[in-house]
Parts: C-alpha cells; structure tokens; sequence
C-alpha cells in the first residue's frame, strides 16, 4: 500500500438496525490493495454483520459502500443492479466462509466446484477448465487424483481449502473471509493460514477477515479494527494494536484472548 493509492473498497457512516437494536453503528472503513484487514470482536460484537455488508450480503440501514473497480473507476455498491453484483461476486470477489458447506456445492465434484467459477467468466473449453482446476487443486495441497470426488468424502480441512480454491481460480482483487479457521484442528488451521498467507502475498490480494482469534489476525493482517456493540473502537496496525491497545475493551480483548 502507497500513499498514493485510492482504496479499493470504502464505507462511511454505514449502519444497520434491525428494529430498535442496532447491529452495526456508522461505521467508517477503508481497504487498498495489497491489504488485509482483520476485523475481531467478541461473539455478538457486530463483526460478522459488518463483513456482510461490506460484502453486500446484507443491505445497509444507512451510509455509503463504494468499490473502485479493474478499471479504476467507482462503483457505488448500494445502486449497484443485481445482476452486476452477483458478477462481481463470482469474477473479482471471494468469500470464504467458516463452514466450507456453505460455500461449495456438495453435490458437484472437487473439479466441478472451482470449474463453475471459471465458466462464470466464460471459459467453455472442458479440457482447459479442468487443468485449470487441477492446478489450483495442486495449489492448495490436494491430490489431483481427487479432482472427481465430491466434497463431502473429504476432511474439514480439504473442504476449506477447496473452498479457496473455487474462490482463488479468478483472480479476485478483493476476498472476505468468515472465520476461515474456526472449528479447525490446531495444526490444521497451521497449514490453512500458512496457504492463506502465501496465496494473499503472491497475489497481492485485498482482503478482509472476521476473526475472534488474535493470533490469526495477528498472522494474516497488517491492520485490524476492534468491534464492541456494533461500533469499531479502534483500528490501527496489527502488531501495535495487539502489542499497545489504547482502548480500554482492546485491552481487555487482548489480555483475555491473546496468547502470547
């Protein structure tokens, strides 16, 4: 990230209320190139809803989300008509949810699951978009010789990295992620973030992660925004936020939670 650079997804004063209770409360927020920001609360913080929005899984109450798209041009995301939002999130969006059922289709092969993204955007040769998926699976350390079987033979672990997978196969600019390691065995969860921080580095990836684990955040991002009660207390860079909090819930958040 440069001075330079204009961010290549920002909110201002988004909120949103359901009914009387307030779940996220105007946030302001910037992401660039290049940069992953980890979002981390405690359960019920509002994190989760912000990522939806930012996401536009969820419709804001208020407030604007504007996306600066390939060709640099701004794309404001609340007008934005259906059909090019769902585009976008099949061509230069990912979204990486927690439990990789939610984000494959169970019922079609490994090689099936990261080939529909590719035919999203248009390739209609067979044999190309299966070595283009036998490749990615490669890259996220499972066999080829899998490429046919369906998700649900495999482990938790391999579904998670096949959900990278499909996501990864455009070269997306921008990836959210729902608490990509959580319900994942301690050394599994290693090699998840050891694969997410390589493919974030080589593709110098935007991306976003919700997490109520400081060490992940403190591992896969360079700045981290600290939610309570649906409003961000503090946003700064990672390793300063978690070494030094100046807000009072940061340090009650990081002596509670971070292992050090």
């Amino acid at each position: 990230m440069t001075g330079e650079e204009s961010p290549i997804l920002s909110a201002q004063g988004l909120s949103k209320f359901y009914g009387s209770r307030v779940a996220c409360d105007n946030i302001d927020i910037e992401i660039y190139p290049g940069e992953v920001l980890a979002i981390a609360g405690e359960s019920g913080s509002g994190k989760s809803t912000l990522l939806n929005l930012l996401s536009t899984q969820a419709e804001p109450s208020s407030g604007t989300l504007v996306y600066r798209g390939r060709d640099g041009s701004p794309i404001d995301l609340r007008t934005l008509p259906e059909a090019r939002r769902r585009h976008l999130l099949r061509t230069e969006w990912g979204f990486v949810r927690q439990d990789a059922r939610d984000g494959l289709r169970m019922n079609v092969s490994a090689g099936g699951n990261v080939g529909e993204r590719l035919m999203a955007i248009g390739w209609r040769n067979y044999a190309a978009i299966r070595e283009e998926a036998s490749g990615w699976l490669q890259r996220v350390e499972i066999e080829t010789g899998r490429i046919d079987d369906k998700p649900d033979v495999f482990s938790g672990g391999m579904r998670q990295r096949l959900q990278i997978a499909r996501n990864m196969v455009t070269k997306p600019r921008l990836v959210f992620m729902d608490e990509p390691t959580g319900g994942l065995d301690v050394s599994v969860q290693a090699r998840l973030l050891d694969l997410l921080r390589g493919l974030v580095a080589e593709h110098r990836l935007a991306a976003v992660i919700v997490t109520h684990d400081l060490a992940v955040a403190r591992l896969l991002s360079h700045r981290i925004s600290i939610m309570k009660d649906g409003q961000i207390v503090e946003t700064g860079l990672t390793d300063q936020v978690l070494d030094d909090p100046a807000h009072p819930y940061s340090q009650l958040l990081v002596s509670s939670v971070l292992q050090v």
